[in-house]
């Protein structure tokens, strides 16, 4: 699956922009204070969403006054999110579904406002057809999605009502197969990974248990460590060869349970007899190799949004890390990165940037590709950090 457009009116500094063309790969770029966290913060509001209500994501962001802080200042109206994503359902074909939703306030609660499902059937072109539409917890869904219907007016809606007005319906109908396309964003939505790792989070060592994919700040990474050894020994060895090329020194990783209960992570030295804790192991070492466990992943992300990941890391690594980034993406994941790095950009394509800047106070997005002067010097084999450190990205300068 690959989001390939964000349209984004009154959510924080998003006051109406949109995002066409996102590649697989896609860098973030801009001052700070200028909305990429706000971006992945998109994501997590839609996760968070999924897995609970608006009210309950709202508050994660805004706290007590959830919608108020959330909705962009001096706007009213409700915060709108539209996604297209390109996706291959069940029976093999590509389809391009969009989703759309709007939030509102009603008696001083969050409600879903509106919330539609669109996409295209098979390859065909031509208007979309509307397989889901609710409102106010109240709407209809298409019953024989699965079914040979040939035209929209052939599809049968079957009306339902919502156990609470800031439920998403999505929510609800993704358990059923009977509805395809609903099944496959809720499965998106759910798998979406926002990574906001923690040196100081990874290195003390974890109550032994169970752990098979990394968790955002990355307090359990002995856990799939351990995981990864025993049950995919393979992913495990391309692992470690990938972070002995770039920690030089390193020969071995393991994870060990203490009498205790605890699990910690050991790193072997070829100079030295003896193993040495994670305490003691740079932060480059141990974020590289949370970075490969998360891109190395057997069941991967569809989605994954890193948040800096420059920091700590030696500037040589960064070209390499960027390739990793990549790979995973044409591997058929989707990775959102932002970085204030002009050595992570130099190893980024001109198709793979966005930057935002502010004007008035609100966020506008461009696409690199877009402007024809950065496209003109790429074309004579210029770097993009190099453009970006020249101020050639209009309001994202880093001086």
């Amino acid at each position: 699956m690959q989001i390939e457009q964000i349209r984004l009116k009154n959510f924080r500094a998003f006051r109406d922009v949109q995002m066409k063309d996102i590649p697989r790969f896609c860098v973030l770029v801009g001052a700070n204070g200028t909305g990429k966290s706000t971006l992945f913060a998109v994501f997590a509001f839609l996760r968070d969403a999924m897995a609970g209500n608006v009210t309950t994501a709202l508050a994660r962001l805004g706290g007590s006054r959830g919608f108020q802080e959330v909705r962009s200042r001096g706007a009213s109206g409700p915060i709108e999110i539209e996604l297209k994503i390109r996706t291959t359902l069940a029976d093999g074909h590509a389809r391009r579904i969009t989703y759309e939703l709007h939030v509102d306030e009603r008696d001083g609660r969050p409600v879903v406002a509106r919330e539609v499902l669109r996409y295209n059937r098979g390859n065909r072109g031509g208007r979309p057809w509307k397989f889901l539409d609710f409102a106010y917890g109240t709407g209809a869904a298409v019953t024989n999605e699965l079914e040979g219907v040939a035209d929209e007016s052939q599809l049968m809606r079957e009306t339902q009502t919502l156990k609470s007005p800031d439920i998403l319906a999505i929510k609800g109908l993704a358990q059923f197969e009977r509805f395809p396309a609903v099944v496959a964003l809720g499965n998106l939505i759910e798998n979406w990974h926002l990574s906001d790792f923690h040196i100081s989070r990874a290195r003390p060592e974890a109550e032994a248990g169970f752990a098979d994919h990394l968790s955002r700040e990355g307090e359990n990474l002995s856990l799939v460590v351990e995981y990864l050894h025993r049950q995919h020994p393979q992913v495990f060895r391309g692992i470690l060869d990938r972070l002995k090329h770039r920690v030089p020194g390193i020969s071995h990783v393991e994870a060990k349970t203490t009498e205790e209960g605890r699990v910690l992570l050991k790193f072997s030295d070829g100079a030295f007899e003896d193993p040495f804790l994670a305490r003691f192991v740079s932060d480059g070492t141990i974020k590289m190799l949370a970075y490969l466990v998360l891109l190395y992943d057997p069941q991967p992300h569809p989605l994954l949004c890193v948040e800096e990941p420059e920091n700590q890391l030696y500037p040589t690594l960064l070209w390499d890390l960027a390739e990793e980034f990549r790979s995973y993406a044409d591997r058929g994941g989707q990775v959102f990165v932002s970085t204030h790095s002009p050595d992570f950009l130099n190893a980024v394509k001109l198709d793979e940037v966005f930057w935002l800047g502010k004007v008035d106070g609100y966020t506008q997005v461009h696409r690199a590709a877009d402007d024809a002067q950065l496209a003109a010097y790429m074309a004579h084999g210029d770097r993009m950090g190099y453009l970006w450190k020249e101020g050639l990205f209009r309001g994202a300068d880093p001086r």
